[in-house]
């Protein structure tokens, strides 16, 4: 077990609801930062609203923050939990455990600490990774899982080393996330060259300032969080073959695959047609890699009919 930092047990700083920038109107009225300690690590969630548990899962570089246009109008119908994965935000940074299998244990233990036994899931970039791994180590955890904008290592055909100029803008990133120790050495004190970089390069819709701002201060004012951001991809090596072995085991739960239209559009539902035989594929027109950001409307329309759909 990794020990939790000495500190507050209500969450405070950068990474809180009472410090987040430019949340929407009466946020702080339905939703409030909590800690919540799994027995292996503290984990920081966003929680809010009442109905049905619907849980959140954010992406790289990210954090709870990603959901924030979404979350007031998901709460009129559901229990929401955003929560920062271990490494994210403020939740515990350990050097270990970053594989999906470990990131979904998390989870589940996390969610099972808030009183909830089953719940929905939708996740975002390496969201959807964890959300995939939940719903197929955990069947009898997850009701519905929706997924926007990645592809699944392990799952999904992997890109060829010397492919197009495109494919290589949109993921250059993965093979130096992937790094031992340079990347964190040619990054450190670069942080919004780096991470501002990728934002600016995904996004058809660019992402406001403040938003780039706050995800880039909170990887920048600490080491272990920079570190933690790579973690992800490190830890690839482990999560490749869990999915190589997940992929046997077909999901018979409703997914929901979104793609951005400038972006994987509707790659992200041939990926969860490898894995899942009831999935719905939906393409938002104008929209890169970020849709809770760029397109929260068509987004949260797009869950809501999702998640409230008779069976």
């Amino acid at each position: 077990m990794s020990p939790s930092p000495a500190g507050p047990s209500v969450p405070e700083g950068r990474g809180s609801v009472s410090r987040a920038p430019h949340l929407p109107d009466d946020f702080t009225r339905t939703f409030t930062s909590r800690y919540v300690d799994t027995g292996d690590v503290r984990l920081h969630a966003v929680t809010g609203g009442e109905g049905p548990a619907l849980l959140l899962l954010a992406g790289w570089p990210q954090t709870w923050y990603a959901w924030r246009l979404v979350m007031p109008g998901l709460a009129r119908h559901f229990r929401v939990v955003a929560m920062d994965s271990r490494g994210m935000g403020l939740s515990d940074k350990p050097l270990e455990g970053y594989d999906t299998g470990t990131l979904a244990g998390d989870a589940v233990a996390l969610m099972a600490e808030l009183g909830h036994e089953r719940f929905s899931v939708a996740g975002h970039d390496v969201g959807m990774w964890v959300g995939y791994a939940l719903a197929v180590d955990h069947p009898d955890r997850v009701d519905r899982l929706a997924v926007a904008e990645a592809a699944i290592p392990g799952l999904s055909p992997s890109t060829p080393l010397l492919g197009t100029a495109e494919a290589n803008e949109k993921l250059w990133h993965f093979a130096f996330n992937r790094l031992p120790e340079l990347n964190e050495q040619l990054v450190r004190g670069r942080e919004h060259l780096y991470f501002g970089g990728q934002f600016a390069s995904k996004a058809a819709k660019p992402l406001p300032d403040h938003a780039v701002r706050h995800y880039v201060d909170t990887l920048a004012e600490d080491p272990a969080a920079l570190r933690s951001s790579f973690a992800f991809y490190r830890a690839l090596d482990v999560t490749i073959p869990q999915n190589e072995r997940r992929r046997t085991r077909r999901l018979d739960l409703p997914v929901l695959a979104i793609g951005g239209g400038e972006n994987l559009g509707e790659r992200v539902g041939a990926t969860m047609r490898l894995a899942a035989d009831d999935v719905q594929s939906l393409v938002i027109p104008g929209c890169g890699h970020y849709p809770a950001e760029e397109t929260p409307d068509e987004m949260l329309t797009a869950l809501m009919a999702f998640l409230t759909r008779s069976p």
